[in-house]
């Protein structure tokens, strides 16, 4: 198989486990839609939900205060806590806003409680700052109400990018610098740690784009004062949050039924991104996010001309896809429990439980 796309191993040693089973087929599920606002089309997923206690979502936890995310002075990796007696689902995407940089968190886990402090991948998406913004504490961080608006910025933290010819040279000169060959080991590393910063480029070079098309859109500068490098404070502004209100007006309120499980996004005619959870309970808790970071997306895609929205068939042809892929075990760390898998239309991630059980799918188009 082509490349394997896995999610953000920000420098944390990853273990490969052997192919697993398939994504689970789609005819298992059905497909509703479109409900459209301009030029965003969502369909909602419908199938059973998986008992048990639901999650609390990583921004739930720390409004309560049962979650802290720990700034370590390491752009690419923070430190969660978690002191409640219940689990917490975070999910790749999610922005902690605070800290020496806003990072957003570059894996999806299942955070178990009393958890002490756990490593999780994350990736700045605010570049310049390193240091105090404001009365913000640099030590830790004090919300997450917002997730990445951008498929091209979840892709760019998900790819495994290859050493440019150049970076690979400079590898095989640090071992003749120190006249003697490096390891496979060390060779690893160093390629590790120029594909996350490779990444981390890409990163902020998709957190300006989504700036530079909201700004164009919405005809003034949506870049803050306090930080314009900052993509949650960009997300904070007023006209934001008025013209993504207005699709999440149209969109948000249909999703009532009790069987809904997942999503699927398009913008301008073309599938971007879908994400399945294991209950209605919990897609129910990360909607608000989800379909405002959508909104967002669009506001900054608005084309000219109208497209032809996607069918419903098109829509589970694309879940289907990434039934037709083999998957391998990723775990970065090992509380980080995922299934990956790639296609040459999509990439896909299953988030699971330590025990194995799934509880967030989720597809990202290519």
């Amino acid at each position: 198989m082509r490349g394997l796309m896995l999610a953000a191993i920000a420098g944390l040693g990853v273990a490969f486990g052997p192919m697993v089973s398939r994504a689970e087929a789609p005819a298992k599920l059905r497909i509703s839609g479109p409900h459209i606002h301009e030029n965003l089309s969502v369909y909602f997923v419908h199938g059973a939900s998986v008992g048990g206690p639901v999650p609390l979502t990583l921004g739930e936890g720390m409004t309560l205060g049962k979650i802290k995310v720990h700034e370590t002075g390491n752009v690419n990796s923070l430190a969660i806590e978690n002191s409640g007696s219940e689990e917490v689902f975070i999910q790749a995407g999610d922005i902690v806003k605070g800290g020496q940089q806003d990072r957003v968190m570059a894996v999806s886990m299942v955070l178990k409680p009393n958890s002490g402090k756990v490593d999780i991948a994350s990736f700045c998406v605010e570049q310049g700052r390193w240091a105090k913004r404001g009365a913000e504490d640099v030590k830790y961080f004090a919300s997450s109400t917002e997730a990445l608006p951008s498929r091209a910025a979840k892709l760019a933290m998900a790819a495994t990018v290859k050493p440019a010819p150049e970076a690979a040279g400079s590898a095989r000169t640090i071992g003749q610098s120190n006249r003697a060959p490096l390891s496979q080991v060390d060779t690893d590393r160093i390629r590790e740690r120029m594909e996350v910063s490779e990444r981390q480029r890409k990163m902020w070079d998709e957190v300006s784009n989504t700036q530079k098309k909201l700004t164009a859109k919405l005809g003034a500068t949506v870049n803050a004062q306090a930080s314009a490098s900052s993509l949650q404070l960009s997300l904070e502004n007023e006209k934001v949050r008025a013209t993504r209100a207005a699709y999440v007006s149209a969109i948000g309120s249909k999703a009532t039924d009790g069987d809904i499980v997942g999503y699927a996004v398009a913008i301008n005619g073309k599938i971007q991104s879908a994400d399945v959870y294991a209950s209605n309970a919990l897609f129910k808790k990360m909607w608000e996010k989800q379909i405002a970071a959508a909104a967002t997306e669009a506001a900054g895609e608005v084309a000219g001309a109208q497209a032809t929205h996607p069918s419903v068939s098109d829509v589970d042809a694309f879940l289907t896809t990434a039934s037709a892929a083999p998957m391998k075990d990723v775990k970065p760390t090992a509380a980080v429990n995922q299934g990956v898998a790639e296609t040459d239309a999509l990439v896909y991630v299953e988030a699971r439980r330590a025990g194995g059980a799934w509880i967030n799918r989720n597809y990202i188009a290519k």
